[in-house]
């Protein structure tokens, strides 16, 4: 097995948002604001070489949006998915497998591009990977949440056929939710930021990496405290972290975030102020 970091540019949001009722003094060391007050995160994806399977982790924003839309976010960064995946001498055709953490835009939106007036699976040949609960809630929206549910980036991966699901399994409250996807991956499961979102965990070199997604978007996250707005359930999200990150301590997990702008990976060590990151480095380091 062989793991490959996928980088598909950078996007902003507004720091406020990104850190709920901490104040902007405080984050504002940890990620600087623009004078929108906005802050830059990566868009950072996962990919999983396992013998004959090649399995990405999201896929970032994409290209298929208007210009409008785009404006929104300020697109920046030298790499794309496409220039990401030849630098690591692989082609979209090559995936045999696109699990989707959750379905929000900035972490599925490059599954569908469009081929002149049709929206079709930017990965001809894999499998995309969901759950049902998931599924249902982001093609079902809530008035708050619907913005970030596009459907011309989740209903096409249904009607290609292309859709399967994973089944969660309920635990202990001692542990998040798990499913086993293959030998070496399974599924996490948390329901904070949105609902039933899946959190992928592989065994690697005999180690244990678990791909954060939004549960943790970057390493200034890691205080229980510092939750998104954009959470659906945020004392859901309060309770999640303190169990997976007590967890990951004492199970010496590497945590791998999506959004932060500089650090792909860390182990954790426990602080006098909590659970704080430990070693950081790049996933190629391993």
């Amino acid at each position: 097995m062989k793991l490959h970091t996928i980088n598909t540019g950078f996007f902003k949001l507004d720091g406020g948002a990104m850190f709920g009722v901490v104040p902007k003094v405080i984050w504002n060391k940890l990620n600087p604001a623009d004078e929108n007050n906005l802050c830059s995160w990566a868009m950072r994806c996962l990919l999983i070489e396992d013998g004959n399977r090649l399995m990405l982790i999201d896929n970032g924003i994409g290209d298929k949006q208007d210009e409008k839309f785009m404006k929104h976010y300020y697109l920046h960064g030298n790499e794309t998915l496409d220039s990401s995946l030849q630098a690591k001498g692989f082609h979209k055709d090559d995936i045999t497998d696109v699990i989707l953490t959750h379905l929000h835009f900035d972490h599925c939106g490059g599954s569908i591009v469009r081929e002149g007036d049709k929206l079709i699976p930017a990965f001809k040949n894999a499998t995309y990977w969901s759950n049902a609960n998931h599924w249902n809630w982001a093609v079902h929206p809530n008035d708050r949440e619907k913005a970030s549910f596009l459907k011309e980036n989740i209903l096409p991966i249904q009607e290609s056929g292309q859709l399967q699901f994973i089944e969660s399994i309920q635990t202990s409250e001692a542990r998040l939710p798990e499913a086993r996807f293959n030998d070496t991956v399974s599924m996490r499961f948390v329901n904070g930021h949105t609902d039933a979102m899946m959190l992928p965990q592989i065994r690697y070199k005999d180690k244990t990496i678990v791909f954060m997604a939004d549960l943790l978007p970057a390493v200034a996250h890691l205080p229980i405290p510092y939750v998104m707005a954009y959470d659906m359930f945020p004392l859901t999200t309060l309770h999640e972290k303190k169990v997976f990150l007590n967890e990951a301590l004492q199970e010496d997990y590497i945590l791998f975030f999506e959004h932060d702008p500089l650090i792909e990976c860390c182990t954790l060590q426990m602080t006098e102020k909590g659970i704080r990151q430990k070693d950081t480095f790049a996933i190629s380091e391993l």
